[in-house]
């Protein structure tokens, strides 16, 4: 039986693995060509492997939840077996990929890791992870392990968190007691000194204070709905950005009157043309990248405590609301080299895409900008948060017909103009009032001076 193996494609630059989502065929099963076999996960967005031979599964390396890195394995295919032969003589049994050796060894890496972040982990007889804040509760709440044991975890891998141990606690009164829970105690914290190098172990005995979400009393009536994978990681990314960046937010109205007229002018002709609305989204991402030329200091990331990454493309995500109501953001790659005509093309493929879950994992990666059109919603301004590891993002508010003073040669006027709020939020460590102000308003000027006679 000759067994061909099927690879993890590579999917971008950035990107180094992925995550088994689901099996869509079954061990044994026939398999045509570019047929899709399984569904795997990155960061935001879900795809599928397509099978490069026909014939038949004969082996699933990975499980649902498994991490895959680019170029292994994860699957095989019998291009010559008959299907009943397969069937009975193949074992659908995920095989090991790893020595024990290495399990352990990323075992190790894994708890140091955590311990550099202040969260210490101790292993039990069966092989669970609890951080001493888990254990802490556990033994001031009187919880024995073989009670902790038995308490389902929301966290990484399956870990017992804060707010886990804390709802076993309100429900402990209603829960079965364990008949040998009593033998077994909780330990005290292991001295780190021991297993840790110092200065991981010093960092770690620096106190942390958490802080959580308020407990929610749910009522009658009341709709609890649990949060989708995408969900939970745009709600982790929010939640770190905010604590990770001091973000400050500066505002700009703008007159984009000659913007208005111009596209009204030239969108039923260039869609005949072209066959593509003209948006405003493009423009904006144009304006934007021309800034970004003008102030490359907030086209920059920050690494560690002390360096600043000043990036070399000029790469504009935009926000795109999904039919889930789930956000993903597609990157303009290079939008600084491109002209209207070629943003407008990329920007609707990207949005189209989107909306379906139809992206590649590369199409979301290596922004360094972001924009978002909360104008779209009829929002005249907002304050995003910014996309990490950027330092910078910029919210464009709905254009509104308002009244305006107007400067002639024969004095002030007023006139109803076509206006906008620009709002950018940026990261206080590396971009201060001055040059965050002086980017939005460059931005603003870009579209104000926008020539009505312009071609594209």
């Amino acid at each position: 039986m000759a067994e061909k193996p099927i690879l993890m494609p590579k999917m971008g630059e950035s990107i180094a693995e992925a995550t088994v989502i689901r099996w869509l065929k079954n061990v044994g099963e026939k398999v045509e060509k570019d047929e899709p076999i399984v569904e795997i996960a990155t960061d935001k967005v879900d795809s599928e492997i397509p099978s490069t031979e026909a014939g038949i599964l004969v082996k699933q390396v990975y499980k649902d939840g498994d991490v895959v890195k680019v170029g292994d394995a994860v699957a095989y295919i019998d291009a010559d077996a008959p299907v009943d032969q397969v069937v009975a003589s193949v074992q659908p049994i995920i095989e090991p990929v790893e020595s024990m050796t290495q399990i352990a060894a990323q075992n190790i890496e894994s708890q140091i890791a955590e311990i550099a972040q202040n969260h210490v982990n101790v292993n039990t007889t069966e092989g669970r992870f609890y951080s001493p804040l888990v254990l802490n509760i556990a033994r001031e709440e009187g919880i024995s392990m073989s009670q902790l044991e038995l308490i389902p975890g929301t966290g990484k891998d399956g870990r017992v968190t804060k707010s886990d141990i804390l709802s076993f606690v309100n429900q402990k009164e209603t829960m079965p007691s364990v008949s040998h829970a009593s033998s077994t105690i909780i330990p005290e914290t292991p001295q780190l000194t021991q297993s840790v190098p110092a200065p991981i172990a010093e960092a770690a005995k620096v106190e942390v204070k958490t802080v959580s979400a308020p407990a929610i009393s749910v009522g009658a009536g009341d709709e609890v709905i649990e949060m989708d994978r995408v969900r939970k990681l745009i709600a982790d990314h929010m939640v770190m950005s905010k604590r990770v960046s001091p973000h400050v937010t500066s505002f700009v109205e703008a007159d984009v009157t000659n913007l208005v007229n111009w596209r009204n002018k030239i969108k039923d002709s260039f869609k005949k043309r072209e066959g593509e609305n003209i948006t405003f989204t493009p423009i904006f991402i144009q304006a934007i990248a021309k800034a970004i030329k003008d102030f490359p200091m907030i086209n920059v990331s920050v690494e560690g405590d002390n360096k600043i990454v000043k990036k070399k493309n000029v790469n504009v995500g935009m926000a795109v609301a999904q039919q889930n109501g789930n956000l993903i953001v597609p990157v303009i790659k290079n939008a600084d080299t491109m002209n209207l005509l070629g943003i407008t093309r990329v920007v609707n493929d990207l949005a189209a895409r989107a909306r379906i879950n139809k992206l590649t994992p590369d199409e979301i990666q290596g922004g360094t900008y972001t924009v978002t059109n909360v104008g779209s919603f009829g929002n005249v301004m907002g304050t995003p948060v910014i996309n990490q590891p950027q330092v910078a993002i910029m919210a464009v508010g709905a254009i509104r017909k308002k009244p305006a003073v107007l400067e002639t040669e024969f004095g002030d006027v007023i006139a109803i103009r076509h206006m906008m709020y620009l709002s950018h939020s940026y990261d206080h460590r590396v971009v201060d009032g001055g040059l965050g102000g002086m980017f939005v308003r460059r931005v603003a000027d870009y579209l104000e001076q926008w020539d009505i006679n312009t071609e594209i």
